[in-house]
């Protein structure tokens, strides 16, 4: 008995030497991730203001150019007066009203390029605000997840095996379902600021230029309005799009595989892609949240493919079991090394996908399997178990 607890005051007092490593290894580093963290803020406050001021200046050029063109257009209708009745004017006010033409001509056409070089300016600063606020959610993320490590780890070893041994699973299914609510809910607003957000103030704008030339540029007028149809269209379809990510409502109305369907079919025609599904058994209903999460893992596997892969098919397969689901996704793309991407978290290359995806697969107390190799394509294989009350 004297072994064996002084073989577990021994085990204890190494775990507890790792954990002082760690924990002053975490404390040299905070402060540097906090430095990067108030950079990242600093820098996407900075950009929002440049922004800002070339928005105003933009504003600013497209008045200045309807002016300019009011008058530029005055001055053309002016010289062929003087010029059709030279009888009545002399040399000098033909060349002055000349000049004056000229002048205004190439003032329109130096603001009009003005207007142009502006409008590229603000495109390149939103696609940079919208770089550095990634940017700084990552890395504000990061020094999250460093203060509630170095906290956490900050009590005794003893405490810290109490909290292990008290927490169920229910505990931590609450905290991941509280922390995936919240990403959504940033996503949602990421993709609202983004998106209809900034088209319906483009709206607006355009709105207003139309109202400006409704009496002065017909012409111009009509193809303002053609564009404003254009943009208030692709506002309604990215709305729909936020709509239908939240939550497919075929998914009630139909269930998943018609839902899944119908997805397949958009996302072949949107990304020119092959990609089949394959139903093999006699199809049962799911619970809502067996279906909804079944929905998910698809669609995320499919956006891994169509973002990394250069996939040309994939093939879906869904078998249904009297016990259990099993899905396979099959693709022909260059595939990935899966231990590199575990190793280094790459999610710009599909890594945060799988995340998602395995975490998915875990919550329903199922297994993931990958199967691919760099140049040999990729296959997914998922199996669901099915309680009873799911059957």
């Amino acid at each position: 008995m004297e072994d064996i607890a002084a073989n577990k005051d021994n085990k204890v007092a190494r775990v507890n030497k790792i954990l002082e490593d760690t924990i002053n290894s975490i404390d040299n580093s905070k402060e540097e991730i906090m430095e990067i963290v108030e950079h990242a803020r600093i820098e996407c406050i900075k950009i929002e203001e440049e922004l800002n001021e070339i928005k105003l200046k933009v504003e600013k050029v497209i008045e200045e150019v309807d002016l300019l063109d009011i008058e530029e257009k005055k001055s053309r209708a002016y010289l062929a007066k003087v010029s059709k009745n030279y009888n009545i004017y002399c040399e000098k006010d033909i060349k002055d009203a000349y000049d004056r033409a000229n002048e205004l001509r190439v003032q329109l056409l130096l603001k009009r390029e003005e207007e142009i070089i502006l409008r590229e300016r603000r495109t390149e600063k939103e696609l940079r605000l919208k770089s550095a606020i990634e940017v700084y959610e990552k890395s504000e993320k990061v020094g999250k997840f460093v203060r509630i490590a170095s906290e956490y780890l900050k009590g005794n070893l003893d405490e810290i095996l109490f909290t292990i041994d008290v927490l169920n699973k229910r505990q931590l299914l609450g905290i991941k379902v509280i922390e995936a609510q919240e990403e959504e809910r940033r996503r949602i607003a990421r993709d609202m600021h983004d998106g209809p957000a900034q088209s319906m103030a483009n709206i607006v704008v355009k709105a207003e230029l139309c109202e400006k030339l409704m009496d002065i540029d017909e012409k111009r007028s009509r193809e303002e309005l053609k564009d404003l149809k254009t943009i208030a269209k692709n506002t309604l379809d990215d709305i729909r799009k936020t709509i239908y990510n939240l939550r497919p409502m075929s998914l009630d109305d139909l269930g998943l595989i018609p839902t899944l369907e119908r997805y397949i079919y958009n996302f072949n025609e949107e990304f020119w892609t092959n990609t089949e599904l394959n139903i093999i058994g006699e199809i049962y209903e799911l619970k809502p949240a067996i279906e909804v999460a079944v929905f998910r893992i698809i669609q995320e596997s499919l956006n891994n493919i169509a973002k990394h892969s250069n996939a040309n098919n994939a093939i879906v397969s869904i078998e249904f079991l009297p016990k259990k689901l099993n899905i396979s996704i099959t693709d022909d793309g260059v595939g990935f090394d899966v231990q590199k991407i575990a190793e280094t978290s790459d999610y710009n290359n599909g890594g945060f996908g799988l995340i998602s995806i395995r975490e998915r697969v875990e919550l329903l107390e199922g297994t993931l399997n990958i199967k691919t190799a760099p140049g040999f394509g990729t296959k997914l294989i998922i199996s669901l178990p099915l309680i009873e009350e799911e059957e």
